[in-house]
């Protein structure tokens, strides 16, 4: 359950486009610092931004975690 300008919303994980770390550990089952470490490797584009808050692309994290035997 979301808020927003007083308004609620109900967004499940697997419909978002973005994953805080939380989120995206709780959806992956890999470990947040994992998840920090995996997003810090050269060249990644599984995340972007929003100031300092890292926003995991749920779609991409999906591919990454099909193509890698290991995290």
């Amino acid at each position: 359950m979301y808020t927003h300008h007083n308004k609620e919303f109900d967004v499940r994980i697997s419909e978002k486009p973005t994953l805080t770390v939380y989120e995206a550990a709780a959806y992956t089952g890999i470990g947040i610092e994992k998840l920090v470490k995996i997003s810090e490797e050269p060249g990644t584009d599984l995340v972007i931004f929003v100031g300092k808050k890292r926003l995991f692309k749920r779609k991409k994290l999906e591919e990454f975690l099909e193509t890698h035997d290991s995290a």
